[in-house]
């Protein structure tokens, strides 16, 4: 039996526009909903970052959150947890990396009620480092995903292995990125892909594992009808013949997983459909190893050349460097900002300041700053809006309290900084 995970992974950035959210929602998202519930014994997890959660609620799709919720009290999907406003994790500070994770969490479990409950784990991105694992274990995760470039070993089949960092040990799964990728591009179609998994059984032997993940809205947005032409018609090819599963339960006791499962296909393709999960219980515990810095939008020629994260903070690439710059002051003066407050009006802006901080952090302005092929000086603009409005209200609430005047002085140089490296970015967008 060869046993199939996919993760799929619902986000838009907290600026996005009504009229995409909409579209998204009714090209995508409703309709894969309804896949799912026409196939009852499918699987999958999802990632849902917060920020798309109060989209959708703010925008009123309350019935995508509904559906995903249903099908989590179904057992259909579990939800893993991420970085709210989907930060690039391993570029900013620790204690900024685990405020996202725990308000995603909250947020999360705010809509979707206790069917929240995430055992794993998606960064945004697939963008890994040694540094995002603690805060991912001291928030309560078993597992994490990590983009198949960044695998250091022989490619797991049959077993999961582990990583340890600074006493955190997590179980890590490995996204097959070249299968993800044909998927995404619909470069196979259904029936290929089910053959392709079939004869990686058949060449290996015994029970073997392979985990999928993309966006979800490859599904019906980025291919129209995909969610259809593909994913339904692999479910189609897996029906349930539940005389096998009543023999099974017939001879042995078994987990609680494994029980999960018995109201899955037996199948016609020898392909089963779990959630990630589900598979800490159905393989043995492999080797403790150290993942590759990377990204799920890395080659391995960019990690050998120290360039795990090319699409958000690229060596050679100025305009990065530039917004890293500006988002460092930015960061630095809401610390300041809040450790000073200490008057009403203080208070008042350094709130103000760290809520923009958390939106202004999200991955989108520096994917479209990278130039493999993405380039929108809007979309670069706009992020830039939401940091300077950031600065300007950490700034506001440092010189409204009763910080001393070295302190005030100090950020005031910070704030000119700032300034100046945002009027280089603009520069560049004109000129480019």
């Amino acid at each position: 039996m060869i046993y199939w995970a996919q993760l799929l992974h619902f986000y838009q950035p907290p600026d996005q526009l009504h009229s995409v959210l909409e579209k998204v929602c009714d090209e995508s998202y409703r309709p894969l909903i309804e896949v799912f519930r026409q196939h009852p014994h499918a699987r999958a997890t999802v990632n849902v970052n917060g920020v798309l959660t109060e989209l959708l609620h703010d925008h009123g799709h309350h019935d995508v959150i509904d559906g995903l919720r249903e099908l989590a009290a179904r057992g259909q999907i579990e939800f893993v947890g991420s970085g709210k406003h989907h930060p690039i994790l391993p570029l900013i500070p620790e204690g900024e990396m685990l405020r996202q994770v725990r308000e995603n969490a909250r947020t999360n479990r705010f809509y979707f009620g206790d069917v929240y409950a995430p055992q794993g784990f998606f960064p945004p991105e697939m963008c890994y480092s040694p540094a995002i694992v603690p805060p991912i274990a001291v928030a309560g995760h078993a597992w994490l995903i990590v983009s198949g470039v960044g695998c250091p070993t022989d490619w797991p089949l049959d077993v999961v292995h582990e990583l340890e960092v600074e006493g955190e040990r997590l179980a890590v799964f490995f996204r097959d990125d070249i299968l993800s990728n044909k998927i995404s591009f619909q470069d196979l179609g259904p029936q290929d892909f089910l053959n392709h998994l079939e004869h990686h059984l058949a060449r290996d032997g015994g029970d073997t594992y392979v985990v999928t993940a993309m966006d979800a809205e490859t599904y019906g947005h980025h291919i129209q009808q995909w969610e259809e032409r593909f994913l339904a018609e692999v479910y189609d090819e897996i029906q349930p013949r539940k005389e096998t599963h009543r023999g099974l339960q017939q001879m042995r006791a078994l987990s609680r997983a494994e029980a999960a499962l018995l109201e899955a296909p037996d199948l016609t393709h020898q392909v089963q459909s779990v959630t990630v999960s589900e598979l800490l219980h159905l393989f043995p515990r492999g080797e403790l190893i150290a993942p590759k810095p990377s990204s799920w939008s890395a080659t391995a020629q960019d990690i050998e050349a120290g360039n795990p994260y090319p699409l958000w903070r690229s060596p050679d690439n100025e305009v990065h460097r530039l917004q890293w710059e500006h988002m460092t002051l930015c960061l630095e003066l809401v610390h300041t900002a809040q450790s000073v407050a200490d008057t009403p009006s203080a208070r008042h802006f350094a709130g103000i300041a760290r809520g923009l901080l958390d939106r202004a952090l999200h991955s989108c302005q520096f994917w479209w700053a990278s130039r493999r092929p993405m380039w929108d000086i809007n979309l670069i603009h706009r992020g830039l809006v939401a940091q300077w409005e950031t600065v300007v209200n950490a700034f506001k609430a440092i010189n409204s309290g009763n910080a001393s005047a070295k302190v005030k002085r100090d950020s005031y140089y910070k704030v000119i900084v700032a300034r100046d490296v945002r009027d280089k970015i603009v520069d560049r967008l004109f000129l480019d």
